[in-house]
């Protein structure tokens, strides 16, 4: 059976010096493990062609599509503050680009797909556990309205990959607006070639940002559009307790996706300082310092754009710091205004940021989980009585009681709102399940252990859903007990 793929492909067509080509390679058994039909759909690809054995060896990387672009991607980038002037795709492989039902243009990569030039001695390939991670929190994002890289599919490919042990292998197909980082416009700038970051600008513009083109000078008026749209992201991670764990220039997408799930995580119980990644040993992407981070790695992109700014150094450095100047700004507009969202207040009233804030402070004192009391809260604003089930969340319920009364006389001052109402909107931007550290781990250990991929199917159906009740499963509401606490999340390398 041939398997159709519409390629329409475009980064190909930049210089050699932009990629290098990638020969498939052989794999013993690939096997669909999970096609997510409704994304092939969306990107026009024909479901029951991909869903069969040349399908799943396309998939694994084994035999290359007609048209394929089939390519490594160059670029650097900054890791935990230390710059590596070549990291490069070194196990990941651009099959090409679809344009989609939408019209939008789409990459199509395979992750784990072996080694390429890239891969500095490393085995190339991926391991089940991470596939799983990456394929369900990255579905998760998308169903909850974050901008994000997508999973098309999950193959195996029958054989074993070695890290601290013998792992199933495994390749996610990964789908995103493209893979153009911050970190590919280092890899120019760090070898002075002015040309390919400007060609790579005026590509990047072109793709994502074509109303840049127009302004009086394209390459700030995309500086802007890249630092808002990180901004934006940041801010929907802050709001949801969601922590990148990994936040180097090479995981900065230009397009404003979350790209690379390896060490992330979803906070219990608030901790601004909150770290899981294991490799960060310092705190460095800590939940509270994501801002300043996307902000230091927005200064990064603004380096390499420096001979584009202007032709006089002193004008393109300031040109730079007002592209600058409003990320963190806009990131604390933004989470403020998520927080008066979450706490049902539909005005903004002096005082509300200080009322948003103690909370948070009574939450950190008291180990309150951050999901479980936001959703709480819209139950409390239209029925007093569930207040008690708020009050549970604190390590000393009583600490509740004193904001709890602040709050409801600032619900009384909130015009033409109340009840239902209240209750709903809130919940639109609270949802009651987020993935879970510690059933995101059950759900591998099934996998990987005991080959039972029933809880991955189910932790995908649930999270499909995650502003809705759904009673039947409420139990993937509740945080982790003690025993199942997960205190570090690892990189897939």
């Amino acid at each position: 059976m041939t398997v159709p793929f519409p390629f329409r492909n475009s980064y190909a067509n930049l210089p050699e010096r932009f990629f290098v080509s990638v020969a498939p390679r052989e794999v013993p058994a690939p096997r669909i493990l999970k096609l997510n039909r409704p994304l092939a759909a969306e990107l026009g690809l024909d479901t029951q062609a991909l869903d069969s054995v040349q399908g799943a060896e396309i998939l694994a990387g084994m035999r290359a599509p007609e048209g394929a672009a089939s390519i490594a991607l160059a670029y650097a980038g900054h890791q935990f503050g230390h710059f590596v002037p070549q990291l490069g795709d070194g196990r990941a492989l651009l099959l090409g680009e679809v344009v989609d039902v939408h019209g939008r243009r789409r990459d199509l990569q395979l992750k784990g797909s072996g080694p390429t030039p890239f891969s500095r001695g490393a085995d190339g390939r991926a391991a089940l556990g991470p596939v799983l991670r990456e394929y369900v929190v990255s579905e998760a994002m998308n169903a909850l309205g974050v901008p994000t890289t997508r999973a098309l599919a999950a193959v195996l490919t029958g054989e074993t990959v070695v890290r601290e042990t013998l792992l199933p292998g495994a390749v996610l197909t990964r789908v995103a607006a493209s893979h153009i980082r911050v970190g590919t416009f280092q890899f120019f700038a760090a070898r002075r070639d002015e040309e390919g970051v400007r060609a790579l600008a005026d590509y990047a513009i072109e793709r994502h940002y074509p109303d840049a083109a127009n302004a009086p000078n394209p390459y700030r008026a995309f500086l802007d559009a890249v630092a808002a749209a990180q901004a934006d992201l940041v801010s929907r991670w802050l709001l949801l307790g969601f922590i990148h764990g990994v936040m180097n220039t090479d995981n900065t997408a230009i397009s404003g996706e979350t790209i690379d799930y390896g060490p992330c995580a979803f906070m219990d119980h608030y901790d601004p300082m909150a770290v899981f990644s294991s490799i960060d040993r310092q705190g460095r992407y800590a939940y509270a310092n994501q801002p300043a981070i996307v902000q230091w790695n927005l200064a990064r992109l603004a380096e390499c754009l420096l001979p584009l700014l202007d032709d006089d150094q002193e004008k393109a450095v300031a040109s730079a710091n007002e592209a600058l100047a409003p990320v963190l700004p806009r990131i604390n507009g933004n989470y403020r205004a998520g927080l008066r969202a979450k706490l049902g207040l539909a005005t903004e009233q002096d005082g509300d940021g200080d009322l948003a804030h103690d909370l948070l402070d009574v939450m950190a004192a008291n180990r309150a989980d951050f999901t479980l009391l936001f959703r709480g809260l819209a139950d409390a604003a239209a029925d007093p009585a569930a207040d008690e089930a708020v009050r549970t969340l604190f390590a000393d319920p009583a600490a509740f009681d004193g904001w709890a009364k602040r709050w409801r006389a600032r619900l009384a001052q909130e015009p033409n709102v109340a009840g239902e109402a209240r209750r709903a909107a809130m919940r639109r931007v609270s949802p009651a399940f987020i993935p879970r550290n510690h059933r995101v781990e059950a759900m591998i250990r099934a996998a990987v252990d005991r080959q039972d991929f029933a809880p991955f199917e189910q932790l995908l159906a649930i999270l499909a859903r995650p502003f809705d009740d759904q009673p039947e499963h409420a139990e993937f509401m509740a945080p982790p007990q003690e025993e199942e606490r997960v205190l570090q999340t690892f990189c897939g390398t």
